[in-house]
This record gives C-alpha cells, structure tokens and sequence, in this order.
C-alpha cells in the first residue's frame, strides 16, 4: 500500500513499518495492534536519543563563560557546566537574525532585545517555552493579594462593629423620672396566656414559702424536684413557681441543681458563701 502526500510523493507503508506488514501478511502472528506499545516505546527512545545527540552538536560549538569548559542540557532552557555553572544558552549565545542581537525572554517565547519579534530558540527541542520563576512570582502574587483581600475584608469588619460601651457610673434609676411606673404600666398591658391555666403577672408570687419547704427537705443527701409535695393549690403554676423559686436560690448558692433524666437533683450548698449567709 502506497500513500501519495501533496499529490507528488509517494511513501510506501511497508518502507515504513515493515514488521506490521509481515505480521499482516502471516495469518498465524500474533495481532498487530498488540504491537502499538512496543512502537510507540520504540519511537519514544529513538527521540530521547535524537535531542541528545543535537544538543550534544550544538553544545559542543560553546563553552562556558566562565571556565571554558564544556557544557552540556540540565533541563529545558537550561545548559550547565562541569564546574557548575549553569544558565540560559539562548540568552546566552544565541542572537536574533533581524537585528543581530541578543534576545529577551518572554513567558512563552523568545524575542529580539531590538525590535521585539519572536525568535525561534535553537535550544529548545521540539518543546515550547515554560517559564517557571514566571509562574512562581504569578503564584507568590497571587497569594499575596489573596492576603491583601482578606486583611481589607477582616479591617471592614472590625470597623462595622460599635465601640465598646464603657460604664463609668453605676446606673441611677432614679435619673430616669417614673420609670418603674412606666415598667409596672407596660407588664400590666402585655401579660399573656401560658395556657388553660391563666398566669397573672398582676397576681402576687411570694418565693418565702417554697424556699422555706425547700430547705427544711434538704440534707446531705440530694432530693428529687419531683418528690416535693406541692403547696395546696394549682398544681402546674405550683411546679412553675418551685421552679423559679429554685433559679433565684441556685443563683444566691443557696442550692445546685442538677439535670436527671427528666427530672433535677437538688441538694444544698455546704461551701464557704453559704456558710458565712
């Protein structure tokens, strides 16, 4: 099989890749597209081999700046001698065919330090330019106005906060004429329905009693709130008012109280401010 380029040149496939074709040719071989990756590995070496060689000819015409000595290709764009020297052969030797001098390096390219078209570098093969320190001072900028930002934003912040309330005085609720009329007024016209059993807050609540039944209960040991009796009355508000009553004492560490599953442990204080009460 023959294949014609451009309508002039012919190429015969066989010339090309002569074991496919005797592969193809013998029914009892093995499949051809078993052989893919031993091509493709194949091809791959022979290019490996190729680069050396050229810029071991190309090199071979230069030597290094500062010692003389011979170099050699450490990395893409990068050539180094034995004594360790090591830098851009393109900047270094190579100059641009327009203007005949030297070239400045872009992110992607080449380009005349005159007239500042691309030039092609005789020390890249078959690669295209990566311009590392480029892309490390894109990333280190990068993260630094990522800071910049969120510095403005926390500075933002701070400054949408209101100032600290310093008290200097303690407050005088005389200063303020009727106010706790005007409290007592605004409880009397918003007291509200807790259920069918109706909490007045015009009614009175006189904590003394339900103090006074929770501490002739106490001992060293901790009682349950729900193992005291309730006061004769309405059972619910009972358990409302023990309840607050309870808060105010465990406030004045009078008593602990203590979750227990559904139910509190209550026991009396035997710590010094209660003591010195």
């Amino acid at each position: 099989m023959n294949i014609t380029t451009n309508g002039r040149t012919t190429v015969s496939i066989s010339n090309l890749f002569p074991a496919i074709i005797e592969t193809n040719q013998n029914p009892h071989s093995p499949n051809p597209l078993l052989q893919i990756n031993g091509i493709l590995e194949y091809v791959q070496d022979y290019r490996t081999r190729v680069k050396a060689f050229y810029f071991e000819v190309l090199l071979s015409q230069y030597r290094c700046p500062k010692c003389g000595g011979s170099l050699y290709m450490a990395d893409q764009s990068e050539c180094s001698c034995v004594c360790g020297h090591r830098f851009d052969p393109t900047l270094a030797f190579q100059v641009s065919p327009c203007c005949m001098k030297t070239l400045t390096r872009k992110t992607f390219h080449y380009a005349c330090s005159g007239c500042h078209k691309i030039v092609p570098s005789r020390f890249i093969f078959d690669e295209r330019l990566f311009d590392a320190e480029y892309f490390r001072e894109m990333m280190q900028d990068s993260r630094r106005r990522a800071m910049v930002k969120k510095e403005e934003v926390r500075k933002l912040l701070a400054e949408s906060r209101s100032g600290a309330l310093t008290i200097m005085d303690e407050p005088q609720f005389d200063s303020i004429p009727e106010l706790f009329k005007d409290l007592d007024l605004f409880i009397q016209n918003n007291a509200y329905q807790l259920s069918d059993g109706a909490f007045d807050f015009k009614s009175g609540f006189d904590m003394t009693p339900y103090r006074t039944q929770t501490l002739s209960l106490l001992s060293q040991s901790p009682i349950r709130f729900s193992s005291i009796s309730p006061i004769p009355g309405d059972n619910r508000l009972d358990k409302v008012r023990r309840f607050i009553t309870l808060i105010f004492m465990d406030n004045d560490r009078e008593v602990n109280i203590q979750q227990h599953g559904n139910d509190l442990l209550i026991w009396r204080r035997q710590d010094e401010a209660y003591a010195e009460g």
